[in-house]
Parts: structure tokens; C-alpha cells; sequence
């Protein structure tokens, strides 16, 4: 996601070259690129529909825009209150990651917002291919913190004991009281989180200072890809976990560890796991494919 100016476009409307410098950020392509027809947002969506056809994409309206939970790019069309504005939203529960129209909604909650449409930008060929091969993936744990109960302040731990298919006892996880607990009922990748120590050091040099138990990641790691994790089977020592998806971060987050982490930690905010094997971690212990 790049950030991009509005266009000027004289034919076109406030709306129209909001949703093209919305659409230009989440493809990263210059906003020159793409139509800015004069008329109304049925007539932009349109064009811009053409334009993403002819890159192997879609632009897919989205039914209930309050309510929709996705941990991807998606852009909102926002009714203020002197007009509609377009907007890029990210994240379960989403937040506003980009408003270049109302730089002021950025941060607020979709689900507090008057979205009158709302689209996700899509994919035309559905095939999922292998992961590339990583054969050197080796790091350490740096450290460990679990949060007794939902929204609880983290705990940093000399020693955590692994339970499987619950996560890390003590863990708000482990325990069935996480806020997003109830969907770890439905599908897996709910025992445990991860984040690189590597990520908290650039967000660190860009200035944006945060401290390892404000992510609320379980294990803070060190020297490895966590993102190449996806899919693979990883010891933490001697414990056994299985790498389900990224840990995209959420609008919950900002609202508890404060606002300006959800737009910088995407696609960096870690790796939800599966614990297979009981077992202790400890800092310092390796981790590694299995």
C-alpha cells in the first residue's frame, strides 16, 4: 500500500478521484493511470471495473459494509457530513487506513461510520499456489507475554507452559475469554501469535514508538521470517506448532494500545498458530521448521 495524492481531474468529481487515489494506493500503480470518467460513482466504479479486468481483477461490491470482516484492503464510501468521500479500510474488527478526501476518519472504526457503498478489490483467478521454499528459517524467541482475560494488560513471562490445541496457559486464549475467542471456536489459528522483534525495530526508526506487550502477541521472535511460517509445520524449542495465516492487526488494536499501529502493521503484524504438543518455552529457545 503506497500513500497517493488526490488527482486532478476537471472533468471528475471529488468522489471519483477520492476512490481512483483509493484504489491507486491499495495496487500500488501512479493514479495517472487510472479513468477518471466524469458522472456519477456508478460511472467511476464502472471504469474502474474495465481497468482492473484488464489486470486480472475485480471490483466486488460489498452487501453489509458495517458488519464485514475481512483482513484485507477494501474501500468504503463514507457519507459526511457535506458529502460522500472514499476511503481504504483494513483489518477484524476494520479501522479507516486511508481517507485522502477526510484525512480526519483515519483510524475510526467502519462499523462506527455511515458507509453508503463499499467494494473489495478481487482476484480473477482463484488458483492458490505453493508457497515458495524458504530452506534457511532459524530464530529465537526474544520474548513472552500472555494477557490473563480479554483487553487485560500483557504480562511478560521468564517461561511459558505450552498446552495443545489451547495455546499458552495463563493466556487469555487458553482459557476460552479472548475477545475474538468465539471465532476460535469455528476455525483454528487462535492457540498463539507471534510478531519479529525486526518489525517493532523499523516501526521504531520511522518514529512510531510501541513496546512488545502493545502489540499483544504472544511471542516475540528474532533472525526469522515469520510470514514464511504460513503453512508450515515449526518447532519453539521442543514445542510443535503449525503456522495457519498472518496476524493481521485490527481497530481493536489501535484502540488499546493506542492509535497508529493498525496501517503501519500490515502484512507485519505477525503469525497466528496452532500449539500441537504440550511443552515450555523460554527466551532464547530456537525456532525452526520441522
Amino acid at each position: 500500500m503506497i500513500d497517493t495524492d488526490l488527482p486532478s481531474a476537471p472533468g471528475a468529481s471529488a468522489l471519483t478521484r477520492g476512490l481512483a487515489a483509493c484504489l491507486a494506493s491499495i495496487t500500488e500503480v501512479p493514479v495517472t493511470e487510472l479513468p477518471l470518467p466524469p458522472g456519477d460513482l456508478s460511472s467511476a466504479v464502472g471504469a474502474l471495473r474495465t481497468w482492473l479486468a484488464g489486470r486480472n481483477s475485480g471490483l466486488v461490491p460489498i452487501a453489509d459494509p458495517t458488519r464485514f470482516q475481512w483482513p484485507g484492503w477494501w474501500i468504503a464510501v463514507v457519507q459526511t457530513a457535506d458529502a460522500e468521500v472514499a476511503t481504504v479500510a483494513f483489518g477484524t474488527p476494520a479501522g479507516i487506513v486511508l481517507s485522502p478526501q477526510r484525512p480526519a476518519l483515519m483510524g475510526r472504526a467502519t462499523a462506527e461510520l455511515p458507509i453508503t457503498a463499499a467494494y473489495a478489490v478481487a482476484s480473477l483467478d482463484p488458483v492458490l499456489r505453493p508457497a515458495a521454499d524458504t530452506p534457511d528459517l532459524h530464530g529465537t524467541v526474544e520474548a513472552l507475554a500472555i494477557a490473563p482475560a480479554a483487553e487485560a494488560d500483557m504480562q511478560l513471562l521468564e517461561v511459558a507452559r505450552t498446552v495443545a490445541g489451547r495455546g499458552l496457559d495463563g493466556d487469555r486464549y487458553a482459557a476460552g475469554a479472548g475477545t475474538f475467542t468465539s471465532r476460535g471456536d469455528k476455525r483454528p489459528g487462535y492457540d498463539l501469535t507471534l510478531i519479529a522483534a525486526e518489525v517493532l525495530d523499523e516501526l521504531t526508526a520511522a518514529g512510531v514508538t510501541v513496546d512488545f506487550p502493545a502489540t499483544r502477541r504472544n511471542v516475540l521472535t528474532r533472525g526469522i521470517d515469520v510470514n514464511a511460517l504460513v503453512g508450515r509445520t515449526f518447532r519453539i524449542g521442543d514445542v510443535v506448532c503449525e503456522g495457519l495465516r498472518l496476524c493481521e492487526p485490527c481497530v481493536h488494536l489501535d484502540r488499546l494500545s493506542g492509535p497508529g499501529l493498525l496501517r503501519p502493521l500490515i502484512h507485519k503484524g505477525g503469525l497466528r498458530a496452532d500449539v500441537l504438543t504440550d511443552g515450555e518455552i523460554r527466551p532464547g529457545a530456537p525456532i525452526q521448521p520441522v
